[in-house]
């Protein structure tokens, strides 16, 4: 029994790890659109312009949506069929963890309820650390648009949520993951 208590929060931090490094995906189309008959694109530069990140960011992923267009078959062109074009969102996740395990004492556990004991928030008794730590993240959504060009309509859009590493290495990477996965939802169908 004490194995498992001494387990938990090696458990509960490969829980938060691995769920940190997901990218959720979702995305939503026009039905009426005939997406075999797209085979050009370009960027939408008055969109890509408006969107609230760095440049060496809109750079990292500019190119990753190109190669991913280049990928599908995509030729890039100046009299596209396609416009590209992309915005995102941010906000900061700030998480206060108390490393009190064990029965009783101020502790975390399943649910969200607010009370003592094991389960909740409150004071209990029995052994731990009693010691919070905050950690901050930035969760952020990415949003690339299809935009027919002739009709100067929004066929296809697709959303990436995900956290976001600080670290240029691992921003490079992960931009990459990001647009990825949400591309494997273009086009409409095509996914498993």
């Amino acid at each position: 029994m004490k194995k498992l208590f001494n387990s938990l929060p090696l458990l509960a931090l490969l829980i938060v790890v691995s769920s940190c490094s997901s990218v959720r995906v979702a995305a939503d189309y026009d039905k009426n659109a005939n997406f075999g008959e797209y085979k050009t694109f370009a960027f939408f530069k008055t969109g890509i312009d408006k969107a609230e990140i760095s440049d060496l960011d809109k750079r990292r992923i500019l190119r990753a949506i190109e190669a991913e267009m280049l990928a599908k078959g995509f030729t890039k062109s100046k009299k596209p069929d396609l416009l590209v074009s992309l915005f995102t969102k941010s906000q900061q996740r700030v998480d206060v963890y108390n490393n009190s395990w064990g029965f009783g004492g101020w502790g975390w556990g399943p649910g969200w309820a607010w009370g003592p004991g094991w389960g909740g928030f409150g004071p209990g008794w029995g052994w731990g650390w009693n010691q919070p730590s905050v950690s901050t993240s930035t969760q952020g959504v990415l949003y690339i648009d299809l935009i027919d060009s002739n009709k100067k309509e929004l066929v296809w859009q697709g959303m990436g949520t995900g956290y976001l590493s600080r670290n240029t290495e691992k921003k490079e990477a992960r931009i990459k993951e990001f647009v990825t996965e949400i591309m494997t939802k273009y086009p409409p169908g095509a996914q498993p």
